[in-house]
């Protein structure tokens, strides 16, 4: 390794340049080119910190910010409608947070629905293996709109490339100018303004492919320095220059400083790269301030990588723990693989626990990217194993099954052997003996289930309609009862009140009398029939009855009497006593506030008479009450 002196701009100073060999390393791990233009190194005053992008911690960034984009609440139709109405937009880099925030969106909702079919596929008694997907509408559609966006993609990268490399081209141009520049003898204001106009042009172009950027810069600065010990620029202007390029990094520092607060870590990220390629285009400062604004620079450049790097470790540690829970659920999983099932139920009932651990496995996140693919294909093999034993299981148990068809063509020869008998009583108990042993012989193979139980329903129908056929002479007879009760209660409704209570009761009793000697109605007729009568009958009380107050209390016993003799007595005895029990607490409360209010009456004639009128409603009220209370007893012996 050599040194090589180079004159500075002021003429006086001079720095040392280290010329290197093509491979060395310069410190912060950059490498560059050598650049023998002139047969000297370009100088490496400045070395910015280490920004390595790791491929899985970019797509996580882009994620996370894309995630800002708020989705939430909507459905897979409503996401695929959204997508299609933005693929219209043809500059992907306006729409590609969108993008990924809808896709991320789409393909997590996706997934649950991929989830619960799976798991009421397997449920059913499916496999993995036979399980076929079948997109719906909304993936279609999706995928669809997704394509236009990655065809306007592709398209747009490879416009990029080619704008990259027509920068490239346009930048090297402006180096071969400068280095004319440089070998020029023109005068020092034109050289200086075409100088100016250069790093003008310079700024205005674009992004160059990422293989030849660093070359490029180190290339450019290196003919700028070159510039200014060239045509020795005096020095009040270069210290304007300077002071410019000053400000313009404190700037710089500003903004990275400001980007501590960022809540996203993928923003700031991506900002400070462009940072730093701001600060790559800007020229030399003062000597004086030179290491202080770099350092300053660089001090907020550490602190953000050092919170992206905690960032990533926090990450990292969720992904830990979600591995170490998948973990234990492979192990779990593999547990149940173990114990030997014997029966449908014991499989129905594992199937369960694994449909349980795969709901829970669901609910787990991510690990890093290759253990996660790991530990998932440990618990998808479990599963795996656990279905093919149980599919095994099902298998031999066809075998079963076609003894159980055996067992009950068995039952159909002995049931179509009793379908004519007319021993009806005898029969019917062996017919349900027959229907019982049925019931506990298990399934047969499906294709002859229906035919099978056809088979035996019909045996059974056979002789059942035989004897509702036998029987079916007795539904005349209760036809014809009916008809009887329906005329009696027409009778009751139609019967006109004697003049005599007495009369009146005889006739009552003698209702009843009748009803009782009629015989059985249709069953489905039962209740309505006999609600009717006590209606009936009830009404015709009622009309005896109009005038409670004035009834006897031996006429009310006599009335009692006739009422226990009624089928449904103690229903009718029931009300009645509600009624009396109501009647009475009514009474009581109306005496008490007339007892009330009569003591707010003053000694005036006017108040004398309104006294009056509410001792007699006082009194009226007490009469009633006493005849109540002597009809409850009544009811209650």
């Amino acid at each position: 390794m050599e040194t090589k002196e180079l004159k500075a701009i002021d003429g006086n100073e001079k720095k040392k340049i280290v010329k290197l060999n093509q491979s060395s390393i310069l410190p912060g791990s950059v490498r560059i080119k050598v650049n023998t233009l002139f047969g000297e190194v370009i100088p490496q005053d400045e070395v910015l910190p280490d920004i390595v992008v790791n491929e899985d911690m970019e797509e996580a960034e882009e994620v996370e910010e894309a995630m800002a984009l708020d989705f939430e609440g909507k459905s897979k139709e409503e996401l695929a409608a959204l997508l299609e109405e933005i693929v219209q937009e043809p500059d992907v880099m306006k729409i590609k947070d969108q993008v990924t925030a809808i896709r991320v969106r789409f393909m997590k909702l996706n997934k649950e629905d991929l989830d619960k079919e799976m798991e009421s596929f397997l449920e059913s008694g499916g496999d993995r293996e036979s399980y076929q997907h079948v997109m719906d509408e909304a993936e279609k559609r999706f995928n669809a709109a997704f394509g236009i966006f990655k065809a306007n993609r592709a398209h747009q990268n490879e416009l990029m490339d080619a704008q990259k490399l027509e920068n490239l081209a346009q930048k090297q141009a402006i180096l071969e100018e400068l280095k004319q520049l440089i070998a020029s003898e023109e005068t020092l204001k034109k050289t200086y303004d075409d100088f100016r106009a250069l790093q003008e042009k310079w700024k205005g172009i674009g992004q160059v492919p990422a293989t030849e950027n660093a070359n490029l810069w180190n290339t450019y600065h290196f003919l700028v320095e070159k510039f200014f010990d060239k045509v020795n620029i005096n020095r009040e202007l270069r210290d304007l220059d300077m002071k410019k390029n000053l400000d313009a990094k404190i700037a710089l520092c500003e903004r990275a400083e400001e980007l501590l607060t960022e809540p996203s870590m993928a923003k700031a990220f991506k900002e400070l790269q462009k940072l730093h390629e701001e600060w790559k285009e800007i020229g030399p400062v003062p000597q004086d301030k030179k290491d202080e604004i770099w350092e300053r620079f660089k001090a907020a450049t550490d602190k953000i990588n050092a919170i992206r790097r905690e960032h990533y470790a926090k990450i990292q540690d969720e992904q830990n723990a979600n591995l170490t829970t998948k973990t234990a659920l492979c192990e779990k999983a593999e547990e149940l693989l173990t114990e030997e099932l014997t029966s449908i139920s014991a499989w129905q009932k594992k199937s369960t626990e694994f449909s349980e651990l795969f709901k829970v496995w669901r609910t787990v996140g991510p690990a890093a990217k290759k253990p996660n693919e790991e530990i998932w294909a440990r618990f998808k093999g479990a599963m795996d194993a656990f279905f093919a034993k149980k599919k095994e299981f099902f298998a031999t148990l066809k075998d079963r099954q076609s003894e159980n068809l055996e067992r009950k063509i068995n039952l159909c020869i002995e049931a179509e052997a009793l379908q004519e008998s007319t021993e009806w009583k005898k029969t019917t108990e062996q017919f349900k003996r027959i229907q019982e042993e049925w019931k506990t012989i298990g399934p047969v193979p499906k294709r002859h289930a229906d035919k099978i139980w056809k088979r035996f329903r019909a045996a059974c129908d056979t002789f059942f309609n035989r004897k509702a056929e036998h029987f079916g002479g007795l539904k005349e007879e209760e036809a014809a009862n009916l008809a009887a009760k329906q005329a009696l209660i027409e009778e009751i409704k139609n019967y006109e009140l004697k003049p005599s209570r007495n009369e009146n009761m005889d006739a009552i009793k003698a209702f009843q009398k009748r009803w009782i000697e009629i015989g059985h109605v249709p069953m489905k007729h039962k209740d309505s029939i006999n609600s009717e009568y006590r209606q009936a009958v009830d009404a015709l009380f009622d009309k005896m009855r109009s005038n409670q107050n004035e009834i006897t209390t031996n006429e009310y016993r006599e009335m009692m009497e006739v009422m226990r003799e009624d089928p449904e007595a103690n229903e009718k005895l029931r009300k009645e006593r509600n009624t009396l029990t109501t009647r009475i607490q009514k009474l009581r409360d109306e005496i008490a506030v007339l007892e009330n209010n009569i003591g707010f009456f003053s000694n005036s004639k006017n108040s004398e008479l309104m006294r009056a009128e509410y001792e007699k409603k006082i009194n009226k009220a007490k009469n009633d009450l006493k005849v109540l209370e002597a009809k409850l007893k009544i009811a209650n012996d």
